[in-house]
């Protein structure tokens, strides 16, 4: 199994959602901040500071074979062309529990 981590702007979600559940029976939903190579500054009391970007992050639990599908479909439906639209991680999951009976999926 793998572990698909997508960091996406927040006007993208309900699209992206909305396609990801035709392919997975779940998911986790996280909003967060974020400082990539687009620099967004502020100013606070005179003073300069980088401001953090509000983002969004989809965890996404899947078969190994199910993950170049689910990449593919962030990536088409998230991408704008401009700086700020996100990143996609993926990482191996070695185990998976459930919380309710404790065994292992």
């Amino acid at each position: 199994m793998k572990l698909i981590q997508c960091i996406i702007r927040p006007e993208k979600l309900d699209q992206i959602v909305n396609e990801l559940l035709k392919w997975t029976p779940g998911l986790t939903l996280a909003d967060v901040q974020a400082h990539g190579k687009q620099q967004r500054m502020g100013v606070y009391r005179g003073a300069q500071y980088r401001m953090l970007s509000p983002k969004v992050m989809i965890e996404i639990a899947a078969e190994d074979n199910k993950v170049d599908d689910l990449v593919k479909i962030l990536i088409e439906i998230a991408r704008t062309g401009e700086a700020g639209d996100g990143r996609i991680f993926v990482l191996t999951l070695e185990e998976a529990y459930h919380v309710r009976t404790g065994f292992m999926d």
